[in-house]
Parts: C-alpha cells; structure tokens; sequence
C-alpha cells in the first residue's frame, strides 16, 4: 500500500535563480498524480527533492511520518527505500542485460540468494512484457523496451511510491498508450503511490486521480482530474486543452504586448471530459472515483459530450437539474458561464440534442499488461 506524501512551502534555488517557491500539496495515498507544466519549471527538480537528492532552501517533504528535509543521512537511505524511480531514458547500464540490470537493486540492497533474485526479477519482467528478452543488451532494444526494463527495476523492490520522470518522453502515440495502460493496471495491483511529471496531455487527462500544474515559480493549481479539466483558471485551461491563447508563451510567459493582441479574442469551449483510463481487467482501482463525483459534489456541469457512454445527469451550483448532452446538433447552441472551478452549460432555445449512447464495449483480456517484448 502507498505512503501519502505531504509537501508544505517548499522553495528551490540554484544560486540566485528560484526555480519554484512556497510548493504546498499533498499526494494522496495509493492515487496516481500527475504534474504537468511548461518546460524549464522545474518538474523534474521537484521529484529530486521529493527523494532528498536536492536539499530545498525552504520547506518541509513528509513521508511515512518523517520530514525528510531534516533527517540525517543514514535514516534518508532507508526513507529511499520506499521509492521506484523510472528515469527518462530508463538509465540502463549499457554493459548490462535486461535480467542483470533488472536484479541490480536487489543484489545492492538485499541479502537474497540467486534463486530468489531469479524469481523477483523474470515476475517483474512478466509484469512489464519483457519475458524472453532477459539476455538482451539495452542497445539491441527499442526505447519502448527500454522504458518497461526500467520500471521492472523500480518495481523489483516492491516499492509504495513510484516517481516517472516523462515516461513518454520519445514514445510514439500506441506506445505512450500501452505504457499508460501498464501504469494504470500496476497501480490497481500494488497500490502505490504514483507521481508521474509528463508533457503529454492526453496522459493528463486520462490517466489520473489528481493533476498539479507548475508555472512561473510556483504550484497553479492541484487536485482532482475532473477540477482542473473544468477550470476556467487561465494556465489551466490553455495548457490542459493546448491551446495558443493565454498567459503562456514560448519563453514560458507572454510579455504585455502579447497578452493585449489577445484581448478580445474569445477562447475555445473547454473539450468533453474523458472517462478515466480503466484497468485492462475491468477490476475497480481502489483510488479510483467514480465519473463525474468531484463534478456533482461541487455543482459543476461538464462540458458537452463528456463521459461518452455513461449516462450521467449534473446538477448546477443552484440545484437546477442539467442533463448532459452526448452530442450537440447544429440546431443547439449553449452560451457558457463560470460556476466555480468549471463551466455550466445554458442551452438557448434550441432543444437539446439526444443522447447518444456509445456501444457497449468487450470486457479486456484479464492480465493487466502485454507480453510481447517485440512493442516498441
């Protein structure tokens, strides 16, 4: 089971240069967190210090009832212990096969014997879709391949937090999504606490239980998945929907100039939620909320044609019963106000367009992960 991560003002320089200042959040226990955010804010330098490789200029990190930001050095090893790390480019060691690179932390960090090793390392390839490729170099493999030989070493083990540091990063869109997949189903099994820094919106909006988002030096916003894919809150809405217009530009921030060539220019309605990823078993992760929950609890309605398939109604922060349409007709126009955090939905005149129910789809194949080590 995961350990919960609590992060309260947390500050990090490099010299003169802030890189985020006055972090505050936590990471629920067993949930799956994703951090998204322009490049060069420091994503990566944040799970650094979440494992004490980085000493913040201020704040506090607890894990498992201890600040790690104050304990000494011999008790952070140990703290260490109950973190999986898979790095960018997997950080194989080239010299190495899979089954060796794989058993490293074992051999490091334990007393087992050989057979023991054995068993943990060919479960976690397994796992992963690795078996049959145990005497493989890293160089004779696909950077797909690569990617899963590196979590089966973050997992051999058994940890309760796992950090993925852009495990998209160089992946083609149908291994991103098997990788996805992996990740959803490894979370169902082990019930780790997951924190994976991406670019990748498609994985931020279907993947997890919580998204955070860092800015210029500091934390937007954090929370739900169905909070921020409904937020009006400038950054967020033009990063989760990657759109042009907004506070966010090449250099990561729009300079005056910019921001009032935009002024008047209407912004796209925010796209349909998507249902979350579910397991390839069809088993309920024990995190996993159920659709639209945040949205009902806090008087949000969706955009249209969210939750395609389910058949859910919302009620608007003043209690008026709104169904959601799956679809809209070109007869039906709806103008948008704020409610909160999100968008309510007001049709004028046209009636609304019928639901469209999506066909029900085959339950998947049980395992939770592909076994052909040929995918990328």
């Amino acid at each position: 089971m995961g350990v919960e991560i609590r992060v309260e003002n947390l500050t990090k320089r490099f010299g003169r240069q802030t890189i985020w200042e006055d972090v505050s959040l936590t990471l629920p226990a067993g949930e799956i967190s994703v951090l998204l955010g322009p490049s060069g804010t420091g994503k990566s330098v944040f799970l650094k210090t979440l494992i004490g490789l980085l000493k913040p200029e201020a704040g506090s990190i607890t894990i498992d009832g201890r600040d790690i930001t104050k304990v000494k050095e011999k008790d952070l090893y140990e703290i260490r212990k109950l973190f999986g790390v898979l790095f960018q480019d997997g950080a194989l060691f080239g010299s190495q096969n899979l089954f060796d690179n794989i058993a490293f932390p074992l051999r490091e960090h334990t007393k087992k014997t050989e057979k023991e090793i054995k068993d943990i390392v060919l479960d976690k390839m397994e796992i992963t879709g690795l078996t049959g490729s145990e005497r493989k170099l890293p160089g004779e493999i696909s950077g797909g391949m690569r990617k899963r030989a590196g979590l089966a070493r973050a997992l051999v083990l058994d940890p309760q937090i796992l950090l993925f540091d852009e495990p998209d990063s160089g992946l083609d869109p149908v291994r991103t999504a098997y990788l996805n997949q992996l990740i959803v189903d490894l979370n169902a099994q082990i019930e780790a606490t997951f924190l994976i820094v991406t670019h990748d919106v498609n994985t931020a909006r279907t993947v997890p239980d919580n998204i955070g988002l860092l800015y210029r030096r500091h934390l937007a916003m954090f929370g739900p998945r169905e909070m921020l894919l409904s937020s009006n809150e400038p950054v967020v809405r033009q990063f989760l929907n990657a759109q042009r217009e907004g506070p966010i530009g090449m250099a990561e921030e729009k300079d005056a100039g910019e921001l009032e060539s935009e002024r008047g220019i209407e912004l796209g309605a925010l796209p349909p939620i998507p249902a979350q990823l579910p397991t390839s078993s069809g088993i309920t992760r024990a995190s996993e909320r159920k659709p639209g929950s945040w949205l009902k609890a806090n008087g949000v309605v969706p955009p249209p044609g969210s939750f395609p398939g389910l058949d859910l109604t919302f009620e608007d922060g003043k209690g008026t019963a709104a169904q959601r349409p799956e679809k809209q007709s070109d007869a039906t126009s709806a103008s948008r106000e704020t409610v909160g955090a999100g968008v309510r939905v007001v049709p004028s005149g046209a009636k609304k367009a019928a639901a469209v129910k999506a066909p029900a789809q085959k339950a998947p194949a049980k395992r939770a992960t592909s076994r052909r080590s040929t995918e990328g």
